[in-house]
C-alpha cells in the first residue's frame, strides 16, 4: 500500500490546479510591489539602509499571511467532509486518521505554501545590498515557515472537532488571536500578580512573534531579549511553536476518526441545548408574537431575523471593546485621552463592524441556495424584491444601532481631540477623520449588496466573506497603493527630489477610489440581484473558463443555463 495515499493523490491534483500557480505568481507580485514602494520611500538612503528597511517591511507583510493561513486554508477542510457525509466513507477503508488529516492538509495548503516560497527570493534581495546577514535571512525564513505551519495545524484541529464551517473558522481565529494577543497581555499582567521572572519569559515562548522578533542579529545575540534563555532564546521559541504545531496535528489525527460519528445526545446536554434554543429564539409565546409581527412586514425578514441573539452579539462585541478601553483608562488615567488612542479605537471598531457585515450579508442566501431552500422560496408568492428587502431589513436590525452609536462616539472623539490637542486642529486630521466616518457608511451599504450577490454565485458560501472583503475593502487600498507608486516612479524618473504630493492629494485619491469601488460594485451587485436572482438561485455551480483562456481562445463566457447537475 502506498504510504500516505491521500497526500500522494492531492499533491498530484494540486500540481495540475491553476490556482496553485496563480497564488504563487500573485504572492511574488505582491512582494515585488512592496519592494518597489520601499525603494521609492528610500531613494536617497544608502544601499544597506534600503536593504534593511526592505527586509523588515517584507517580513512584517508576510506575518499576517502566515498567521491566518489556517483560517483561509484548513479551517473548513474536515468539517466540509463531515457535512457532505464523505468523511465516514474514508474511514470504512484501511485509511488511518493521520492519512486523512495529512491528506487534507496537503490538499488545502500546498498553494499557500508555494505562495510563501515565492516571497523568499524577494526577501533575499537585501542580502545582495548588505542590509542583512545570511543568518538573519535564514532565521526569518524558518520563523515564517514555522508560523505558517502553526496556523495550518490550528485550522485542521478546529475543523476536526467541528462540523459547522463558521464555528471552525471562528474557533481557529480565536485560538490564533489568543496566542497572538492574549500572551502579551498575560506577560503584562504577570508582574502585577506574581514576581516570577521565569514565568514571564516562558510565557513569551508561546508567542508567535517571539521567533520573528529575535531573528534579527541584535536581538538574536542577546541585546534586548530576556536573559533566561540567553542566546538560545530564538531556537527555544521556534522549538516551542513547532511542538505546539505537532500537538495540534496529533490531536486532529486522534479526533478525526471519531468526530464524524453521530452520537445520542445525553439528558444533561439536551437540557443545555433546549436552554440555548430558548435564549436564541425565545419561548413559544415570544416566538409566536415575533413571527406574527414580522410576517405582516416581510416573510423573509422573519426568516433571516428570527435569531434574536445576533444583534446582542454585535452589542457584546462593542461592549468588549468598551471594557478594554475602560481598562486602559483606569491604567493610564488622563494620559489615555490622546489622538493615538482615538484613532486606534476608531480603526478597530470600524474594521470589526465592516467584517461582521461582510460575514452576515450573504450568509442566509448562500446557505439556502446550497441546500435548495431558495428554490422553494421562489415557488411561493414571495418576489425577488421581497427577499432582498427582507434580508436588508434583517441586516438593518442587526447593525443599524451599533453603527449609529459608533458614529456618535467617533464624533465625540473628534471634538475631544480638537479641544485638547493642538495637532488635532489641523485640517488634514479633521478631513481624514470625517472621510473615515463617511467610508464606514458607504462600505456597510456596499458590503450588504456585494455580500448577497457573491454568496449566490460562489461554490463555497464560506468563501463569500473573503471575496466580499477583497472586493470592497482590500481592492481600494491596492489601487491607491499602485497609483501612488506610479506617481512616485514618474517623479523619480523626471529627476525630482522625491514624491511629496501632500495630504490633500493622498486623501482625495483614497476617498475617491473608495467611493468609486463602493458605488461600482454596489450598484452592479444590486442590478444583478434584481435581474438574475432566479437564474442564479436555481442553477448548480459549474466551473467556467478563466478570463485568460477566454481571451486567447476567442470564446465568450458561457451564458447562464437552467438548473443542471454539474459533474466536478
Amino acid at each position: 500500500m502506498t504510504f500516505l495515499p491521500i497526500v500522494d493523490r492531492e499533491l498530484r491534483v494540486a500540481a495540475r490546479r491553476r490556482g496553485t500557480y496563480w497564488t504563487r505568481a500573485l504572492s511574488a507580485l505582491g512582494a515585488i510591489l512592496v519592494g518597489g514602494f520601499c525603494y521609492l520611500t528610500n531613494l536617497h538612503s544608502p544601499a544597506y539602509e534600503f536593504g534593511k528597511n526592505l527586509f523588515v517591511m517584507l517580513a512584517w507583510c508576510s506575518i499576517p499571511y502566515c498567521l491566518f493561513a489556517g483560517v483561509r486554508l484548513t479551517a473548513d477542510s474536515l468539517s466540509e467532509e463531515k457535512r457532505e457525509g464523505t468523511l465516514g466513507l474514508l474511514f470504512l477503508t484501511d485509511l488511518k486518521g493521520y492519512d486523512v488529516v495529512l491528506g487534507k492538509l496537503a490538499a488545502t495548503s500546498v498553494s499557500g505554501f508555494f505562495g510563501l516560497l515565492s516571497i523568499f527570493p524577494v526577501l533575499a534581495v537585501p542580502l545582495l545590498m548588505g542590509g542583512i546577514t545570511s543568518g538573519e535571512f535564514w532565521r526569518m525564513a524558518l520563523s515564517l515557515a514555522n508560523t505558517f505551519l502553526f496556523g495550518l495545524a490550528i485550522g485542521i484541529f478546529m475543523s476536526a472537532i467541528s462540523k459547522s464551517s463558521r464555528k471552525s473558522m471562528a474557533g481557529t481565529l480565536v485560538v490564533i488571536l489568543i496566542f497572538a494577543a492574549a500572551v502579551p497581555l498575560c506577560v503584562t499582567a504577570i508582574p502585577y500578580l506574581a514576581r516570577i521572572r521565569s514565568l514571564t519569559e516562558a510565557t513569551l515562548l508561546t508567542w508567535q512573534f517571539s521567533s520573528f522578533w529575535t531573528s534579527f542579529d541584535s536581538e538574536y545575540n542577546g541585546a534586548g531579549t530576556p536573559k533566561y534563555f540567553g542566546v538560545h532564546y530564538y531556537w527555544c521559541s521556534v522549538a516551542v511553536l513547532h511542538l505546539m504545531t505537532w500537538m495540534f496535528l496529533v490531536l486532529a489525527c486522534l479526533v478525526a476518526p471519531r468526530s464524524w460519528q453521530d452520537r445520542p445526545v445525553g439528558a444533561a446536554w439536551a437540557r443545555w441545548l433546549e436552554k440555548w434554543h430558548k435564549w436564541n429564539y425565545g419561548d413559544s409565546g415570544e416566538r409566536n408574537a415575533f413571527r406574527a409581527r414580522l410576517l405582516d412586514v416581510n416573510a423573509f425578514y422573519w426568516l433571516a431575523a428570527r435569531t434574536r441573539l445576533k444583534p446582542a452579539l454585535v452589542w457584546g462585541g462593542l461592549g468588549i471593546v468598551a471594557c478594554l478601553w475602560s481598562w486602559g483608562w483606569a491604567e493610564e488615567r488622563n494620559d489615555w485621552f490622546n489622538v493615538f488612542v482615538y484613532i486606534l479605537t476608531a480603526v478597530v471598531v470600524n474594521t470589526m463592524l465592516k467584517l461582521w457585515v461582510a460575514s452576515e450579508a450573504g450568509r442566509r442566501l448562500g446557505e439556502d441556495r446550497k441546500i435548495g431552500a431558495l428554490e422553494l422560496l421562489l415557488s411561493t408568492p414571495l418576489t425577488v424584491r421581497d427577499i432582498l428587502r427582507g434580508q436588508l431589513m434583517a441586516l438593518r436590525r442587526q447593525f443599524l444601532g451599533p453603527v449609529v452609536v459608533v458614529l456618535v462616539i467617533e464624533v465625540t472623539f473628534l471634538v475631544a481631540a480638537v479641544r485638547k490637542e493642538a495637532d488635532a486642529n489641523d485640517p488634514g486630521f479633521i478631513s481624514v477623520w470625517l472621510a473615515g466616518m463617511a467610508m464606514l457608511l458607504l462600505d456597510v451599504v456596499a458590503l450588504s449588496w456585494v455580500g448577497m450577490w457573491v454568496a449566490l454565485t460562489t461554490k463555497n458560501p464560506n468563501r463569500a466573506t473573503s471575496l466580499t472583503v477583497l472586493r470592497v475593502l482590500v481592492l481600494p487600498w491596492v489601487i491607491w497603493f499602485v497609483v501612488t507608486v506610479v506617481f512616485a516612479s514618474l517623479a523619480s524618473v523626471r529627476g525630482g527630489t522625491g514624491f511629496d504630493p501632500g495630504w490633500k492629494f493622498l486623501l482625495g485619491l483614497w476617498f475617491g477610489i473608495g467611493v468609486l469601488v463602493d458605488v461600482g460594485f454596489g450598484l452592479s451587485a444590486r442590478h444583478q440581484l434584481l435581474t438574475m436572482f432566479r437564474q442564479v438561485a436555481m442553477q448548480r455551480y459549474t466551473p467556467g473558463q478563466s478570463w485568460l483562456k477566454r481571451i486567447f481562445s476567442g470564446s465568450k463566457a458561457p451564458a447562464m443555463e437552467l438548473p443542471r447537475v454539474a459533474v466536478e
